[in-house]
């Protein structure tokens, strides 16, 4: 198998050095309002040319745009890629698609479903928001208002919705919306896929202080989709979306900045940049050089832990509550990274504009502010270490039943 992976990668690393194009590298994924029309149609190009491949969500069947590689060859894929410039920016474009309704369609959906959806959540030509959150139910989802009511062949929804990452740009939604108002809390409540592109659907942005922001409301008045668009059982919703959001957990196990490039520099290269070395090479703050080698070790013990999920599941990652330790584990590290940048850079570190600061100094600044919603979106960083101590430690109930 090994040897079967070693001339995987070498047939990988071939492929991305003849597709891929050099005018990408460095770009921020792709996705940052690119300025000419010569990367634009590069990066349509770089896109379909994975889309023919299957590579945009590379471990889904075939049939569904995918490319039934293992996630031992989907890791290989996107290593290869990094050590080349490039990237994956489909996950990116399809918004919720491939990391979270996607796989949820894969488990719940029906033949029809599967067929109609999960191409072009895999090409990147369909993006996916999702219909949570409302603004009298965050963390406790379950108390949501949003309705969905019987119309014959249609359900007809209404209420309102809250951090609807790209609502302003989706598609489609995947919804949790009331089917039974008289059940019980999380009882009554079902899950529906529905179009964004009709009257009854409305999205305003929420603007953040990065500068940098997906979110919207989202309102539905008398917004209409079909009844087959149902995934899963009427009324059992609860369960779906709970699985959707281990889903949501797992694919945030590496969370990064929506600016992040592909080739930024190391905290490494950064501190001795801006802070020096001494006479033997070391930096030049002892202090300083601990808490970076610290950081260093946490994010490689997070890494190596990942690895080590996926390796235990045998090549297929049965999502558990131990996204939930991977999904905290990685909010730290993510935001020690910016907090340890924006000390390494000093004054240089906090620019907001200007002639006086470089691209780099700027995105982190923006980067560092964005990284504050990591430890709250995908259920906040309180609601994971309820889940690890009740499902993982075994502790007591002491929030909500049901």
């Amino acid at each position: 198998m090994s040897n079967n992976l070693e001339m995987f990668r070498e047939e990988v690393a071939a492929w991305v050095t003849e597709n891929f194009p050099p005018g990408l590298v460095g770009s921020a994924m792709g996705l940052e309002g690119q300025s000419s029309d010569e990367v634009k149609a590069d990066f349509e190009l770089w896109r379909q040319r994975l889309a023919g491949r299957g590579w945009g969500a590379p471990t889904w069947p075939k049939q569904y745009g995918g490319a039934d590689l293992s996630d031992a060859e989907a890791k290989i894929i996107s290593q290869e890629m990094g050590k080349q410039g490039a990237f994956n920016p489909i996950p990116l474009m399809a918004g919720m698609g491939v990391t979270m309704v996607g796989p949820t369609v894969l488990e719940y959906g029906t033949d029809e479903q599967k067929e109609k959806h999960l191409p072009g959540m895999a090409s990147g030509e369909v993006r996916w928001c999702l219909g949570l959150s409302e603004p009298n139910a965050g963390s406790d989802l379950a108390s949501l208002s949003t309705r969905a009511e019987d119309d014959g062949d249609s359900f007809v929804i209404n209420g309102q919705k809250i951090w609807t990452s790209g609502a302003d740009i989706s598609q489609w939604c995947g919804a949790l919306v009331r089917t039974d108002p008289s059940a019980g809390k999380r009882d009554g409540i079902s899950f529906v896929l529905l179009p964004m592109n009709q009257e009854g659907v409305t999205t305003k942005p929420i603007q953040l202080i990065s500068g940098i922001s997906p979110f919207c409301e989202t309102f539905f008045d008398n917004a209409r989709t079909d009844k087959k668009e149902l995934l899963g059982p009427l009324n059992e919703g609860w369960s779906v979306v709970k699985r959707l959001l281990q889903h949501e957990r797992q694919s945030q196990t590496q969370a990064r900045s929506p600016s992040a490039s592909s080739n930024k520099p190391s905290l490494q290269e950064v501190a001795k940049k801006y802070v020096g070395v001494d006479d033997s090479g070391k930096l030049d703050d002892p202090d300083l050089r601990v808490r970076l080698v610290e950081h260093l070790m946490d994010s490689q013990a997070h890494n190596l832990t990942v690895g080590r999920i996926t390796a235990e599941a045998k090549g297929k990652v049965e999502v558990s509550a131990a996204a939930s330790i991977l999904k905290n584990s990685a909010t730290r590290v993510a935001q020690g990274n910016s907090e340890l940048t924006l000390e390494l850079m000093g004054n240089q570190g906090i620019g907001w504009e200007g002639d006086n600061f470089n691209a780099d100094e700027l995105s982190n600044v923006r980067d560092w502010l964005w990284g504050k919603a990591i430890s709250i979106y995908g259920g906040s960083y309180e609601v994971q270490n309820n889940i690890i101590s009740k499902n993982i430690l075994g502790l007591p109930e002491t929030t909500q039943k049901g």
